[in-house]
């Protein structure tokens, strides 16, 4: 039996490696679940940032982004 025709699992989401705690997709914007953003995606918080802020995640610069969501 081939494996070629056997279903492959879909690809697993990619992670913006600059925040850790939750998977925030790698996308043109990111915003927090629940909040005035306009995405077009969104991450449910928190997540901590472990390098640049590039999506402006954590407003008050304490590390945590998307604290109240």
């Amino acid at each position: 039996m081939s494996l070629a025709f056997l279903p492959q699992p879909a690809a697993a989401a990619e992670c913006d490696p600059n925040y850790s705690g939750a998977c925030v997709p790698i996308a043109s914007d990111v915003d927090c679940a629940g909040g005035s953003g306009n995405g077009p995606a969104y991450v449910q918080g928190p997540v901590r940032v472990v390098g640049r802020d590039i999506y402006g995640l954590d407003r008050d610069n304490d590390g945590i982004g998307c604290e109240n969501g």
